[in-house]
């Protein structure tokens, strides 16, 4: 049977201006890999109310799983739960769970508990709420998609919290060899590897060393770590010395 599958949606204009280097993909798709589901896509998009929503409503057709994540702190261009409630079209609104957990954390720290932070309460009708341990605000699953906050440490906390819920597949074993040699030295023993291990995932990323000399490393991805280990090893002694 095969793993579930997974898309990621990056929220955020900083993302797409550059002024934020987005680090939350990476982070979901090693604890993904670790639980047996396939991240197949991942997208980044404006704080655009139709664009959050359309790509929301074609990710949740197409994949078991969607997380999102940005744009759902106190003000004003955090729309993103608005928009998860539009694309399934369900009410939403300040929920007495999520107020209850914001008004335990700023009553611990001392914060105001002003009507900006109350915003982070304003949840879907009939989602579940994602526990957020860093600062109070949670998240929330609703349907099939997770929605999460874009700071890199709520982002992770967030997924701990999200993770045990999920039914997961096989566990997926990665493995590298790096290469002396371009990739056009091994192409076609490269293919002829593919070919003949069509559950492997191999990869193939050249680099440049400080000696100017070009080399490249295979990516050996799967779920049988003895096809794997198979795999790298045919490859390794056709490219030894």
């Amino acid at each position: 049977m095969p793993n579930p599958t997974a898309a990621m949606l990056v929220i955020g204009d900083e993302i797409l201006s550059g002024r934020t280097r987005d680090a939350n993909m990476h982070h979901l798709a090693e604890h993904l890999a670790l639980h047996g589901v396939d991240l197949r896509e991942a997208r980044v998009v404006a704080d655009d109310p139709q664009a959050i929503i359309s790509a929301v409503q074609a990710l949740s057709a197409a994949y078991d799983h969607v997380f999102t994540s940005g744009g759902i702190g106190p003000t004003h261009d955090d729309i993103t739960a608005e928009c998860i409630a539009r694309a399934f079209d369900v009410g939403f609104g300040v929920r007495d769970d999520a107020r209850a957990a914001l008004e335990k954390h700023y009553e611990k720290s001392g914060t105001e508990m002003n009507e900006a932070r109350l915003r982070m309460a304003r949840i879907p009708d009939g989602a579940d709420l994602i526990e957020n341990p860093v600062s109070g605000a949670p998240g929330f699953s609703l349907g099939n998609v997770h929605v999460m906050a874009g700071v890199p440490r709520i982002f992770e906390a967030m997924v701990q919290s999200v993770m045990p819920r999920m039914t997961g597949g096989t566990p997926l074993v990665s493995d590298t060899l790096r290469c002396e040699c371009g990739e056009g030295d091994i192409a076609i023993p490269l293919g002829q590897l593919a070919n003949s291990h069509p559950g492997l995932s191999i990869g193939s990323y050249p680099f440049q060393g400080a000696d100017g000399r070009f080399g490249t490393n295979i990516v050996f991805r799967g779920a049988d770590a003895d096809e794997v280990a198979a795999a790298k090893a045919w490859l390794a002694k056709l490219v030894a010395p």
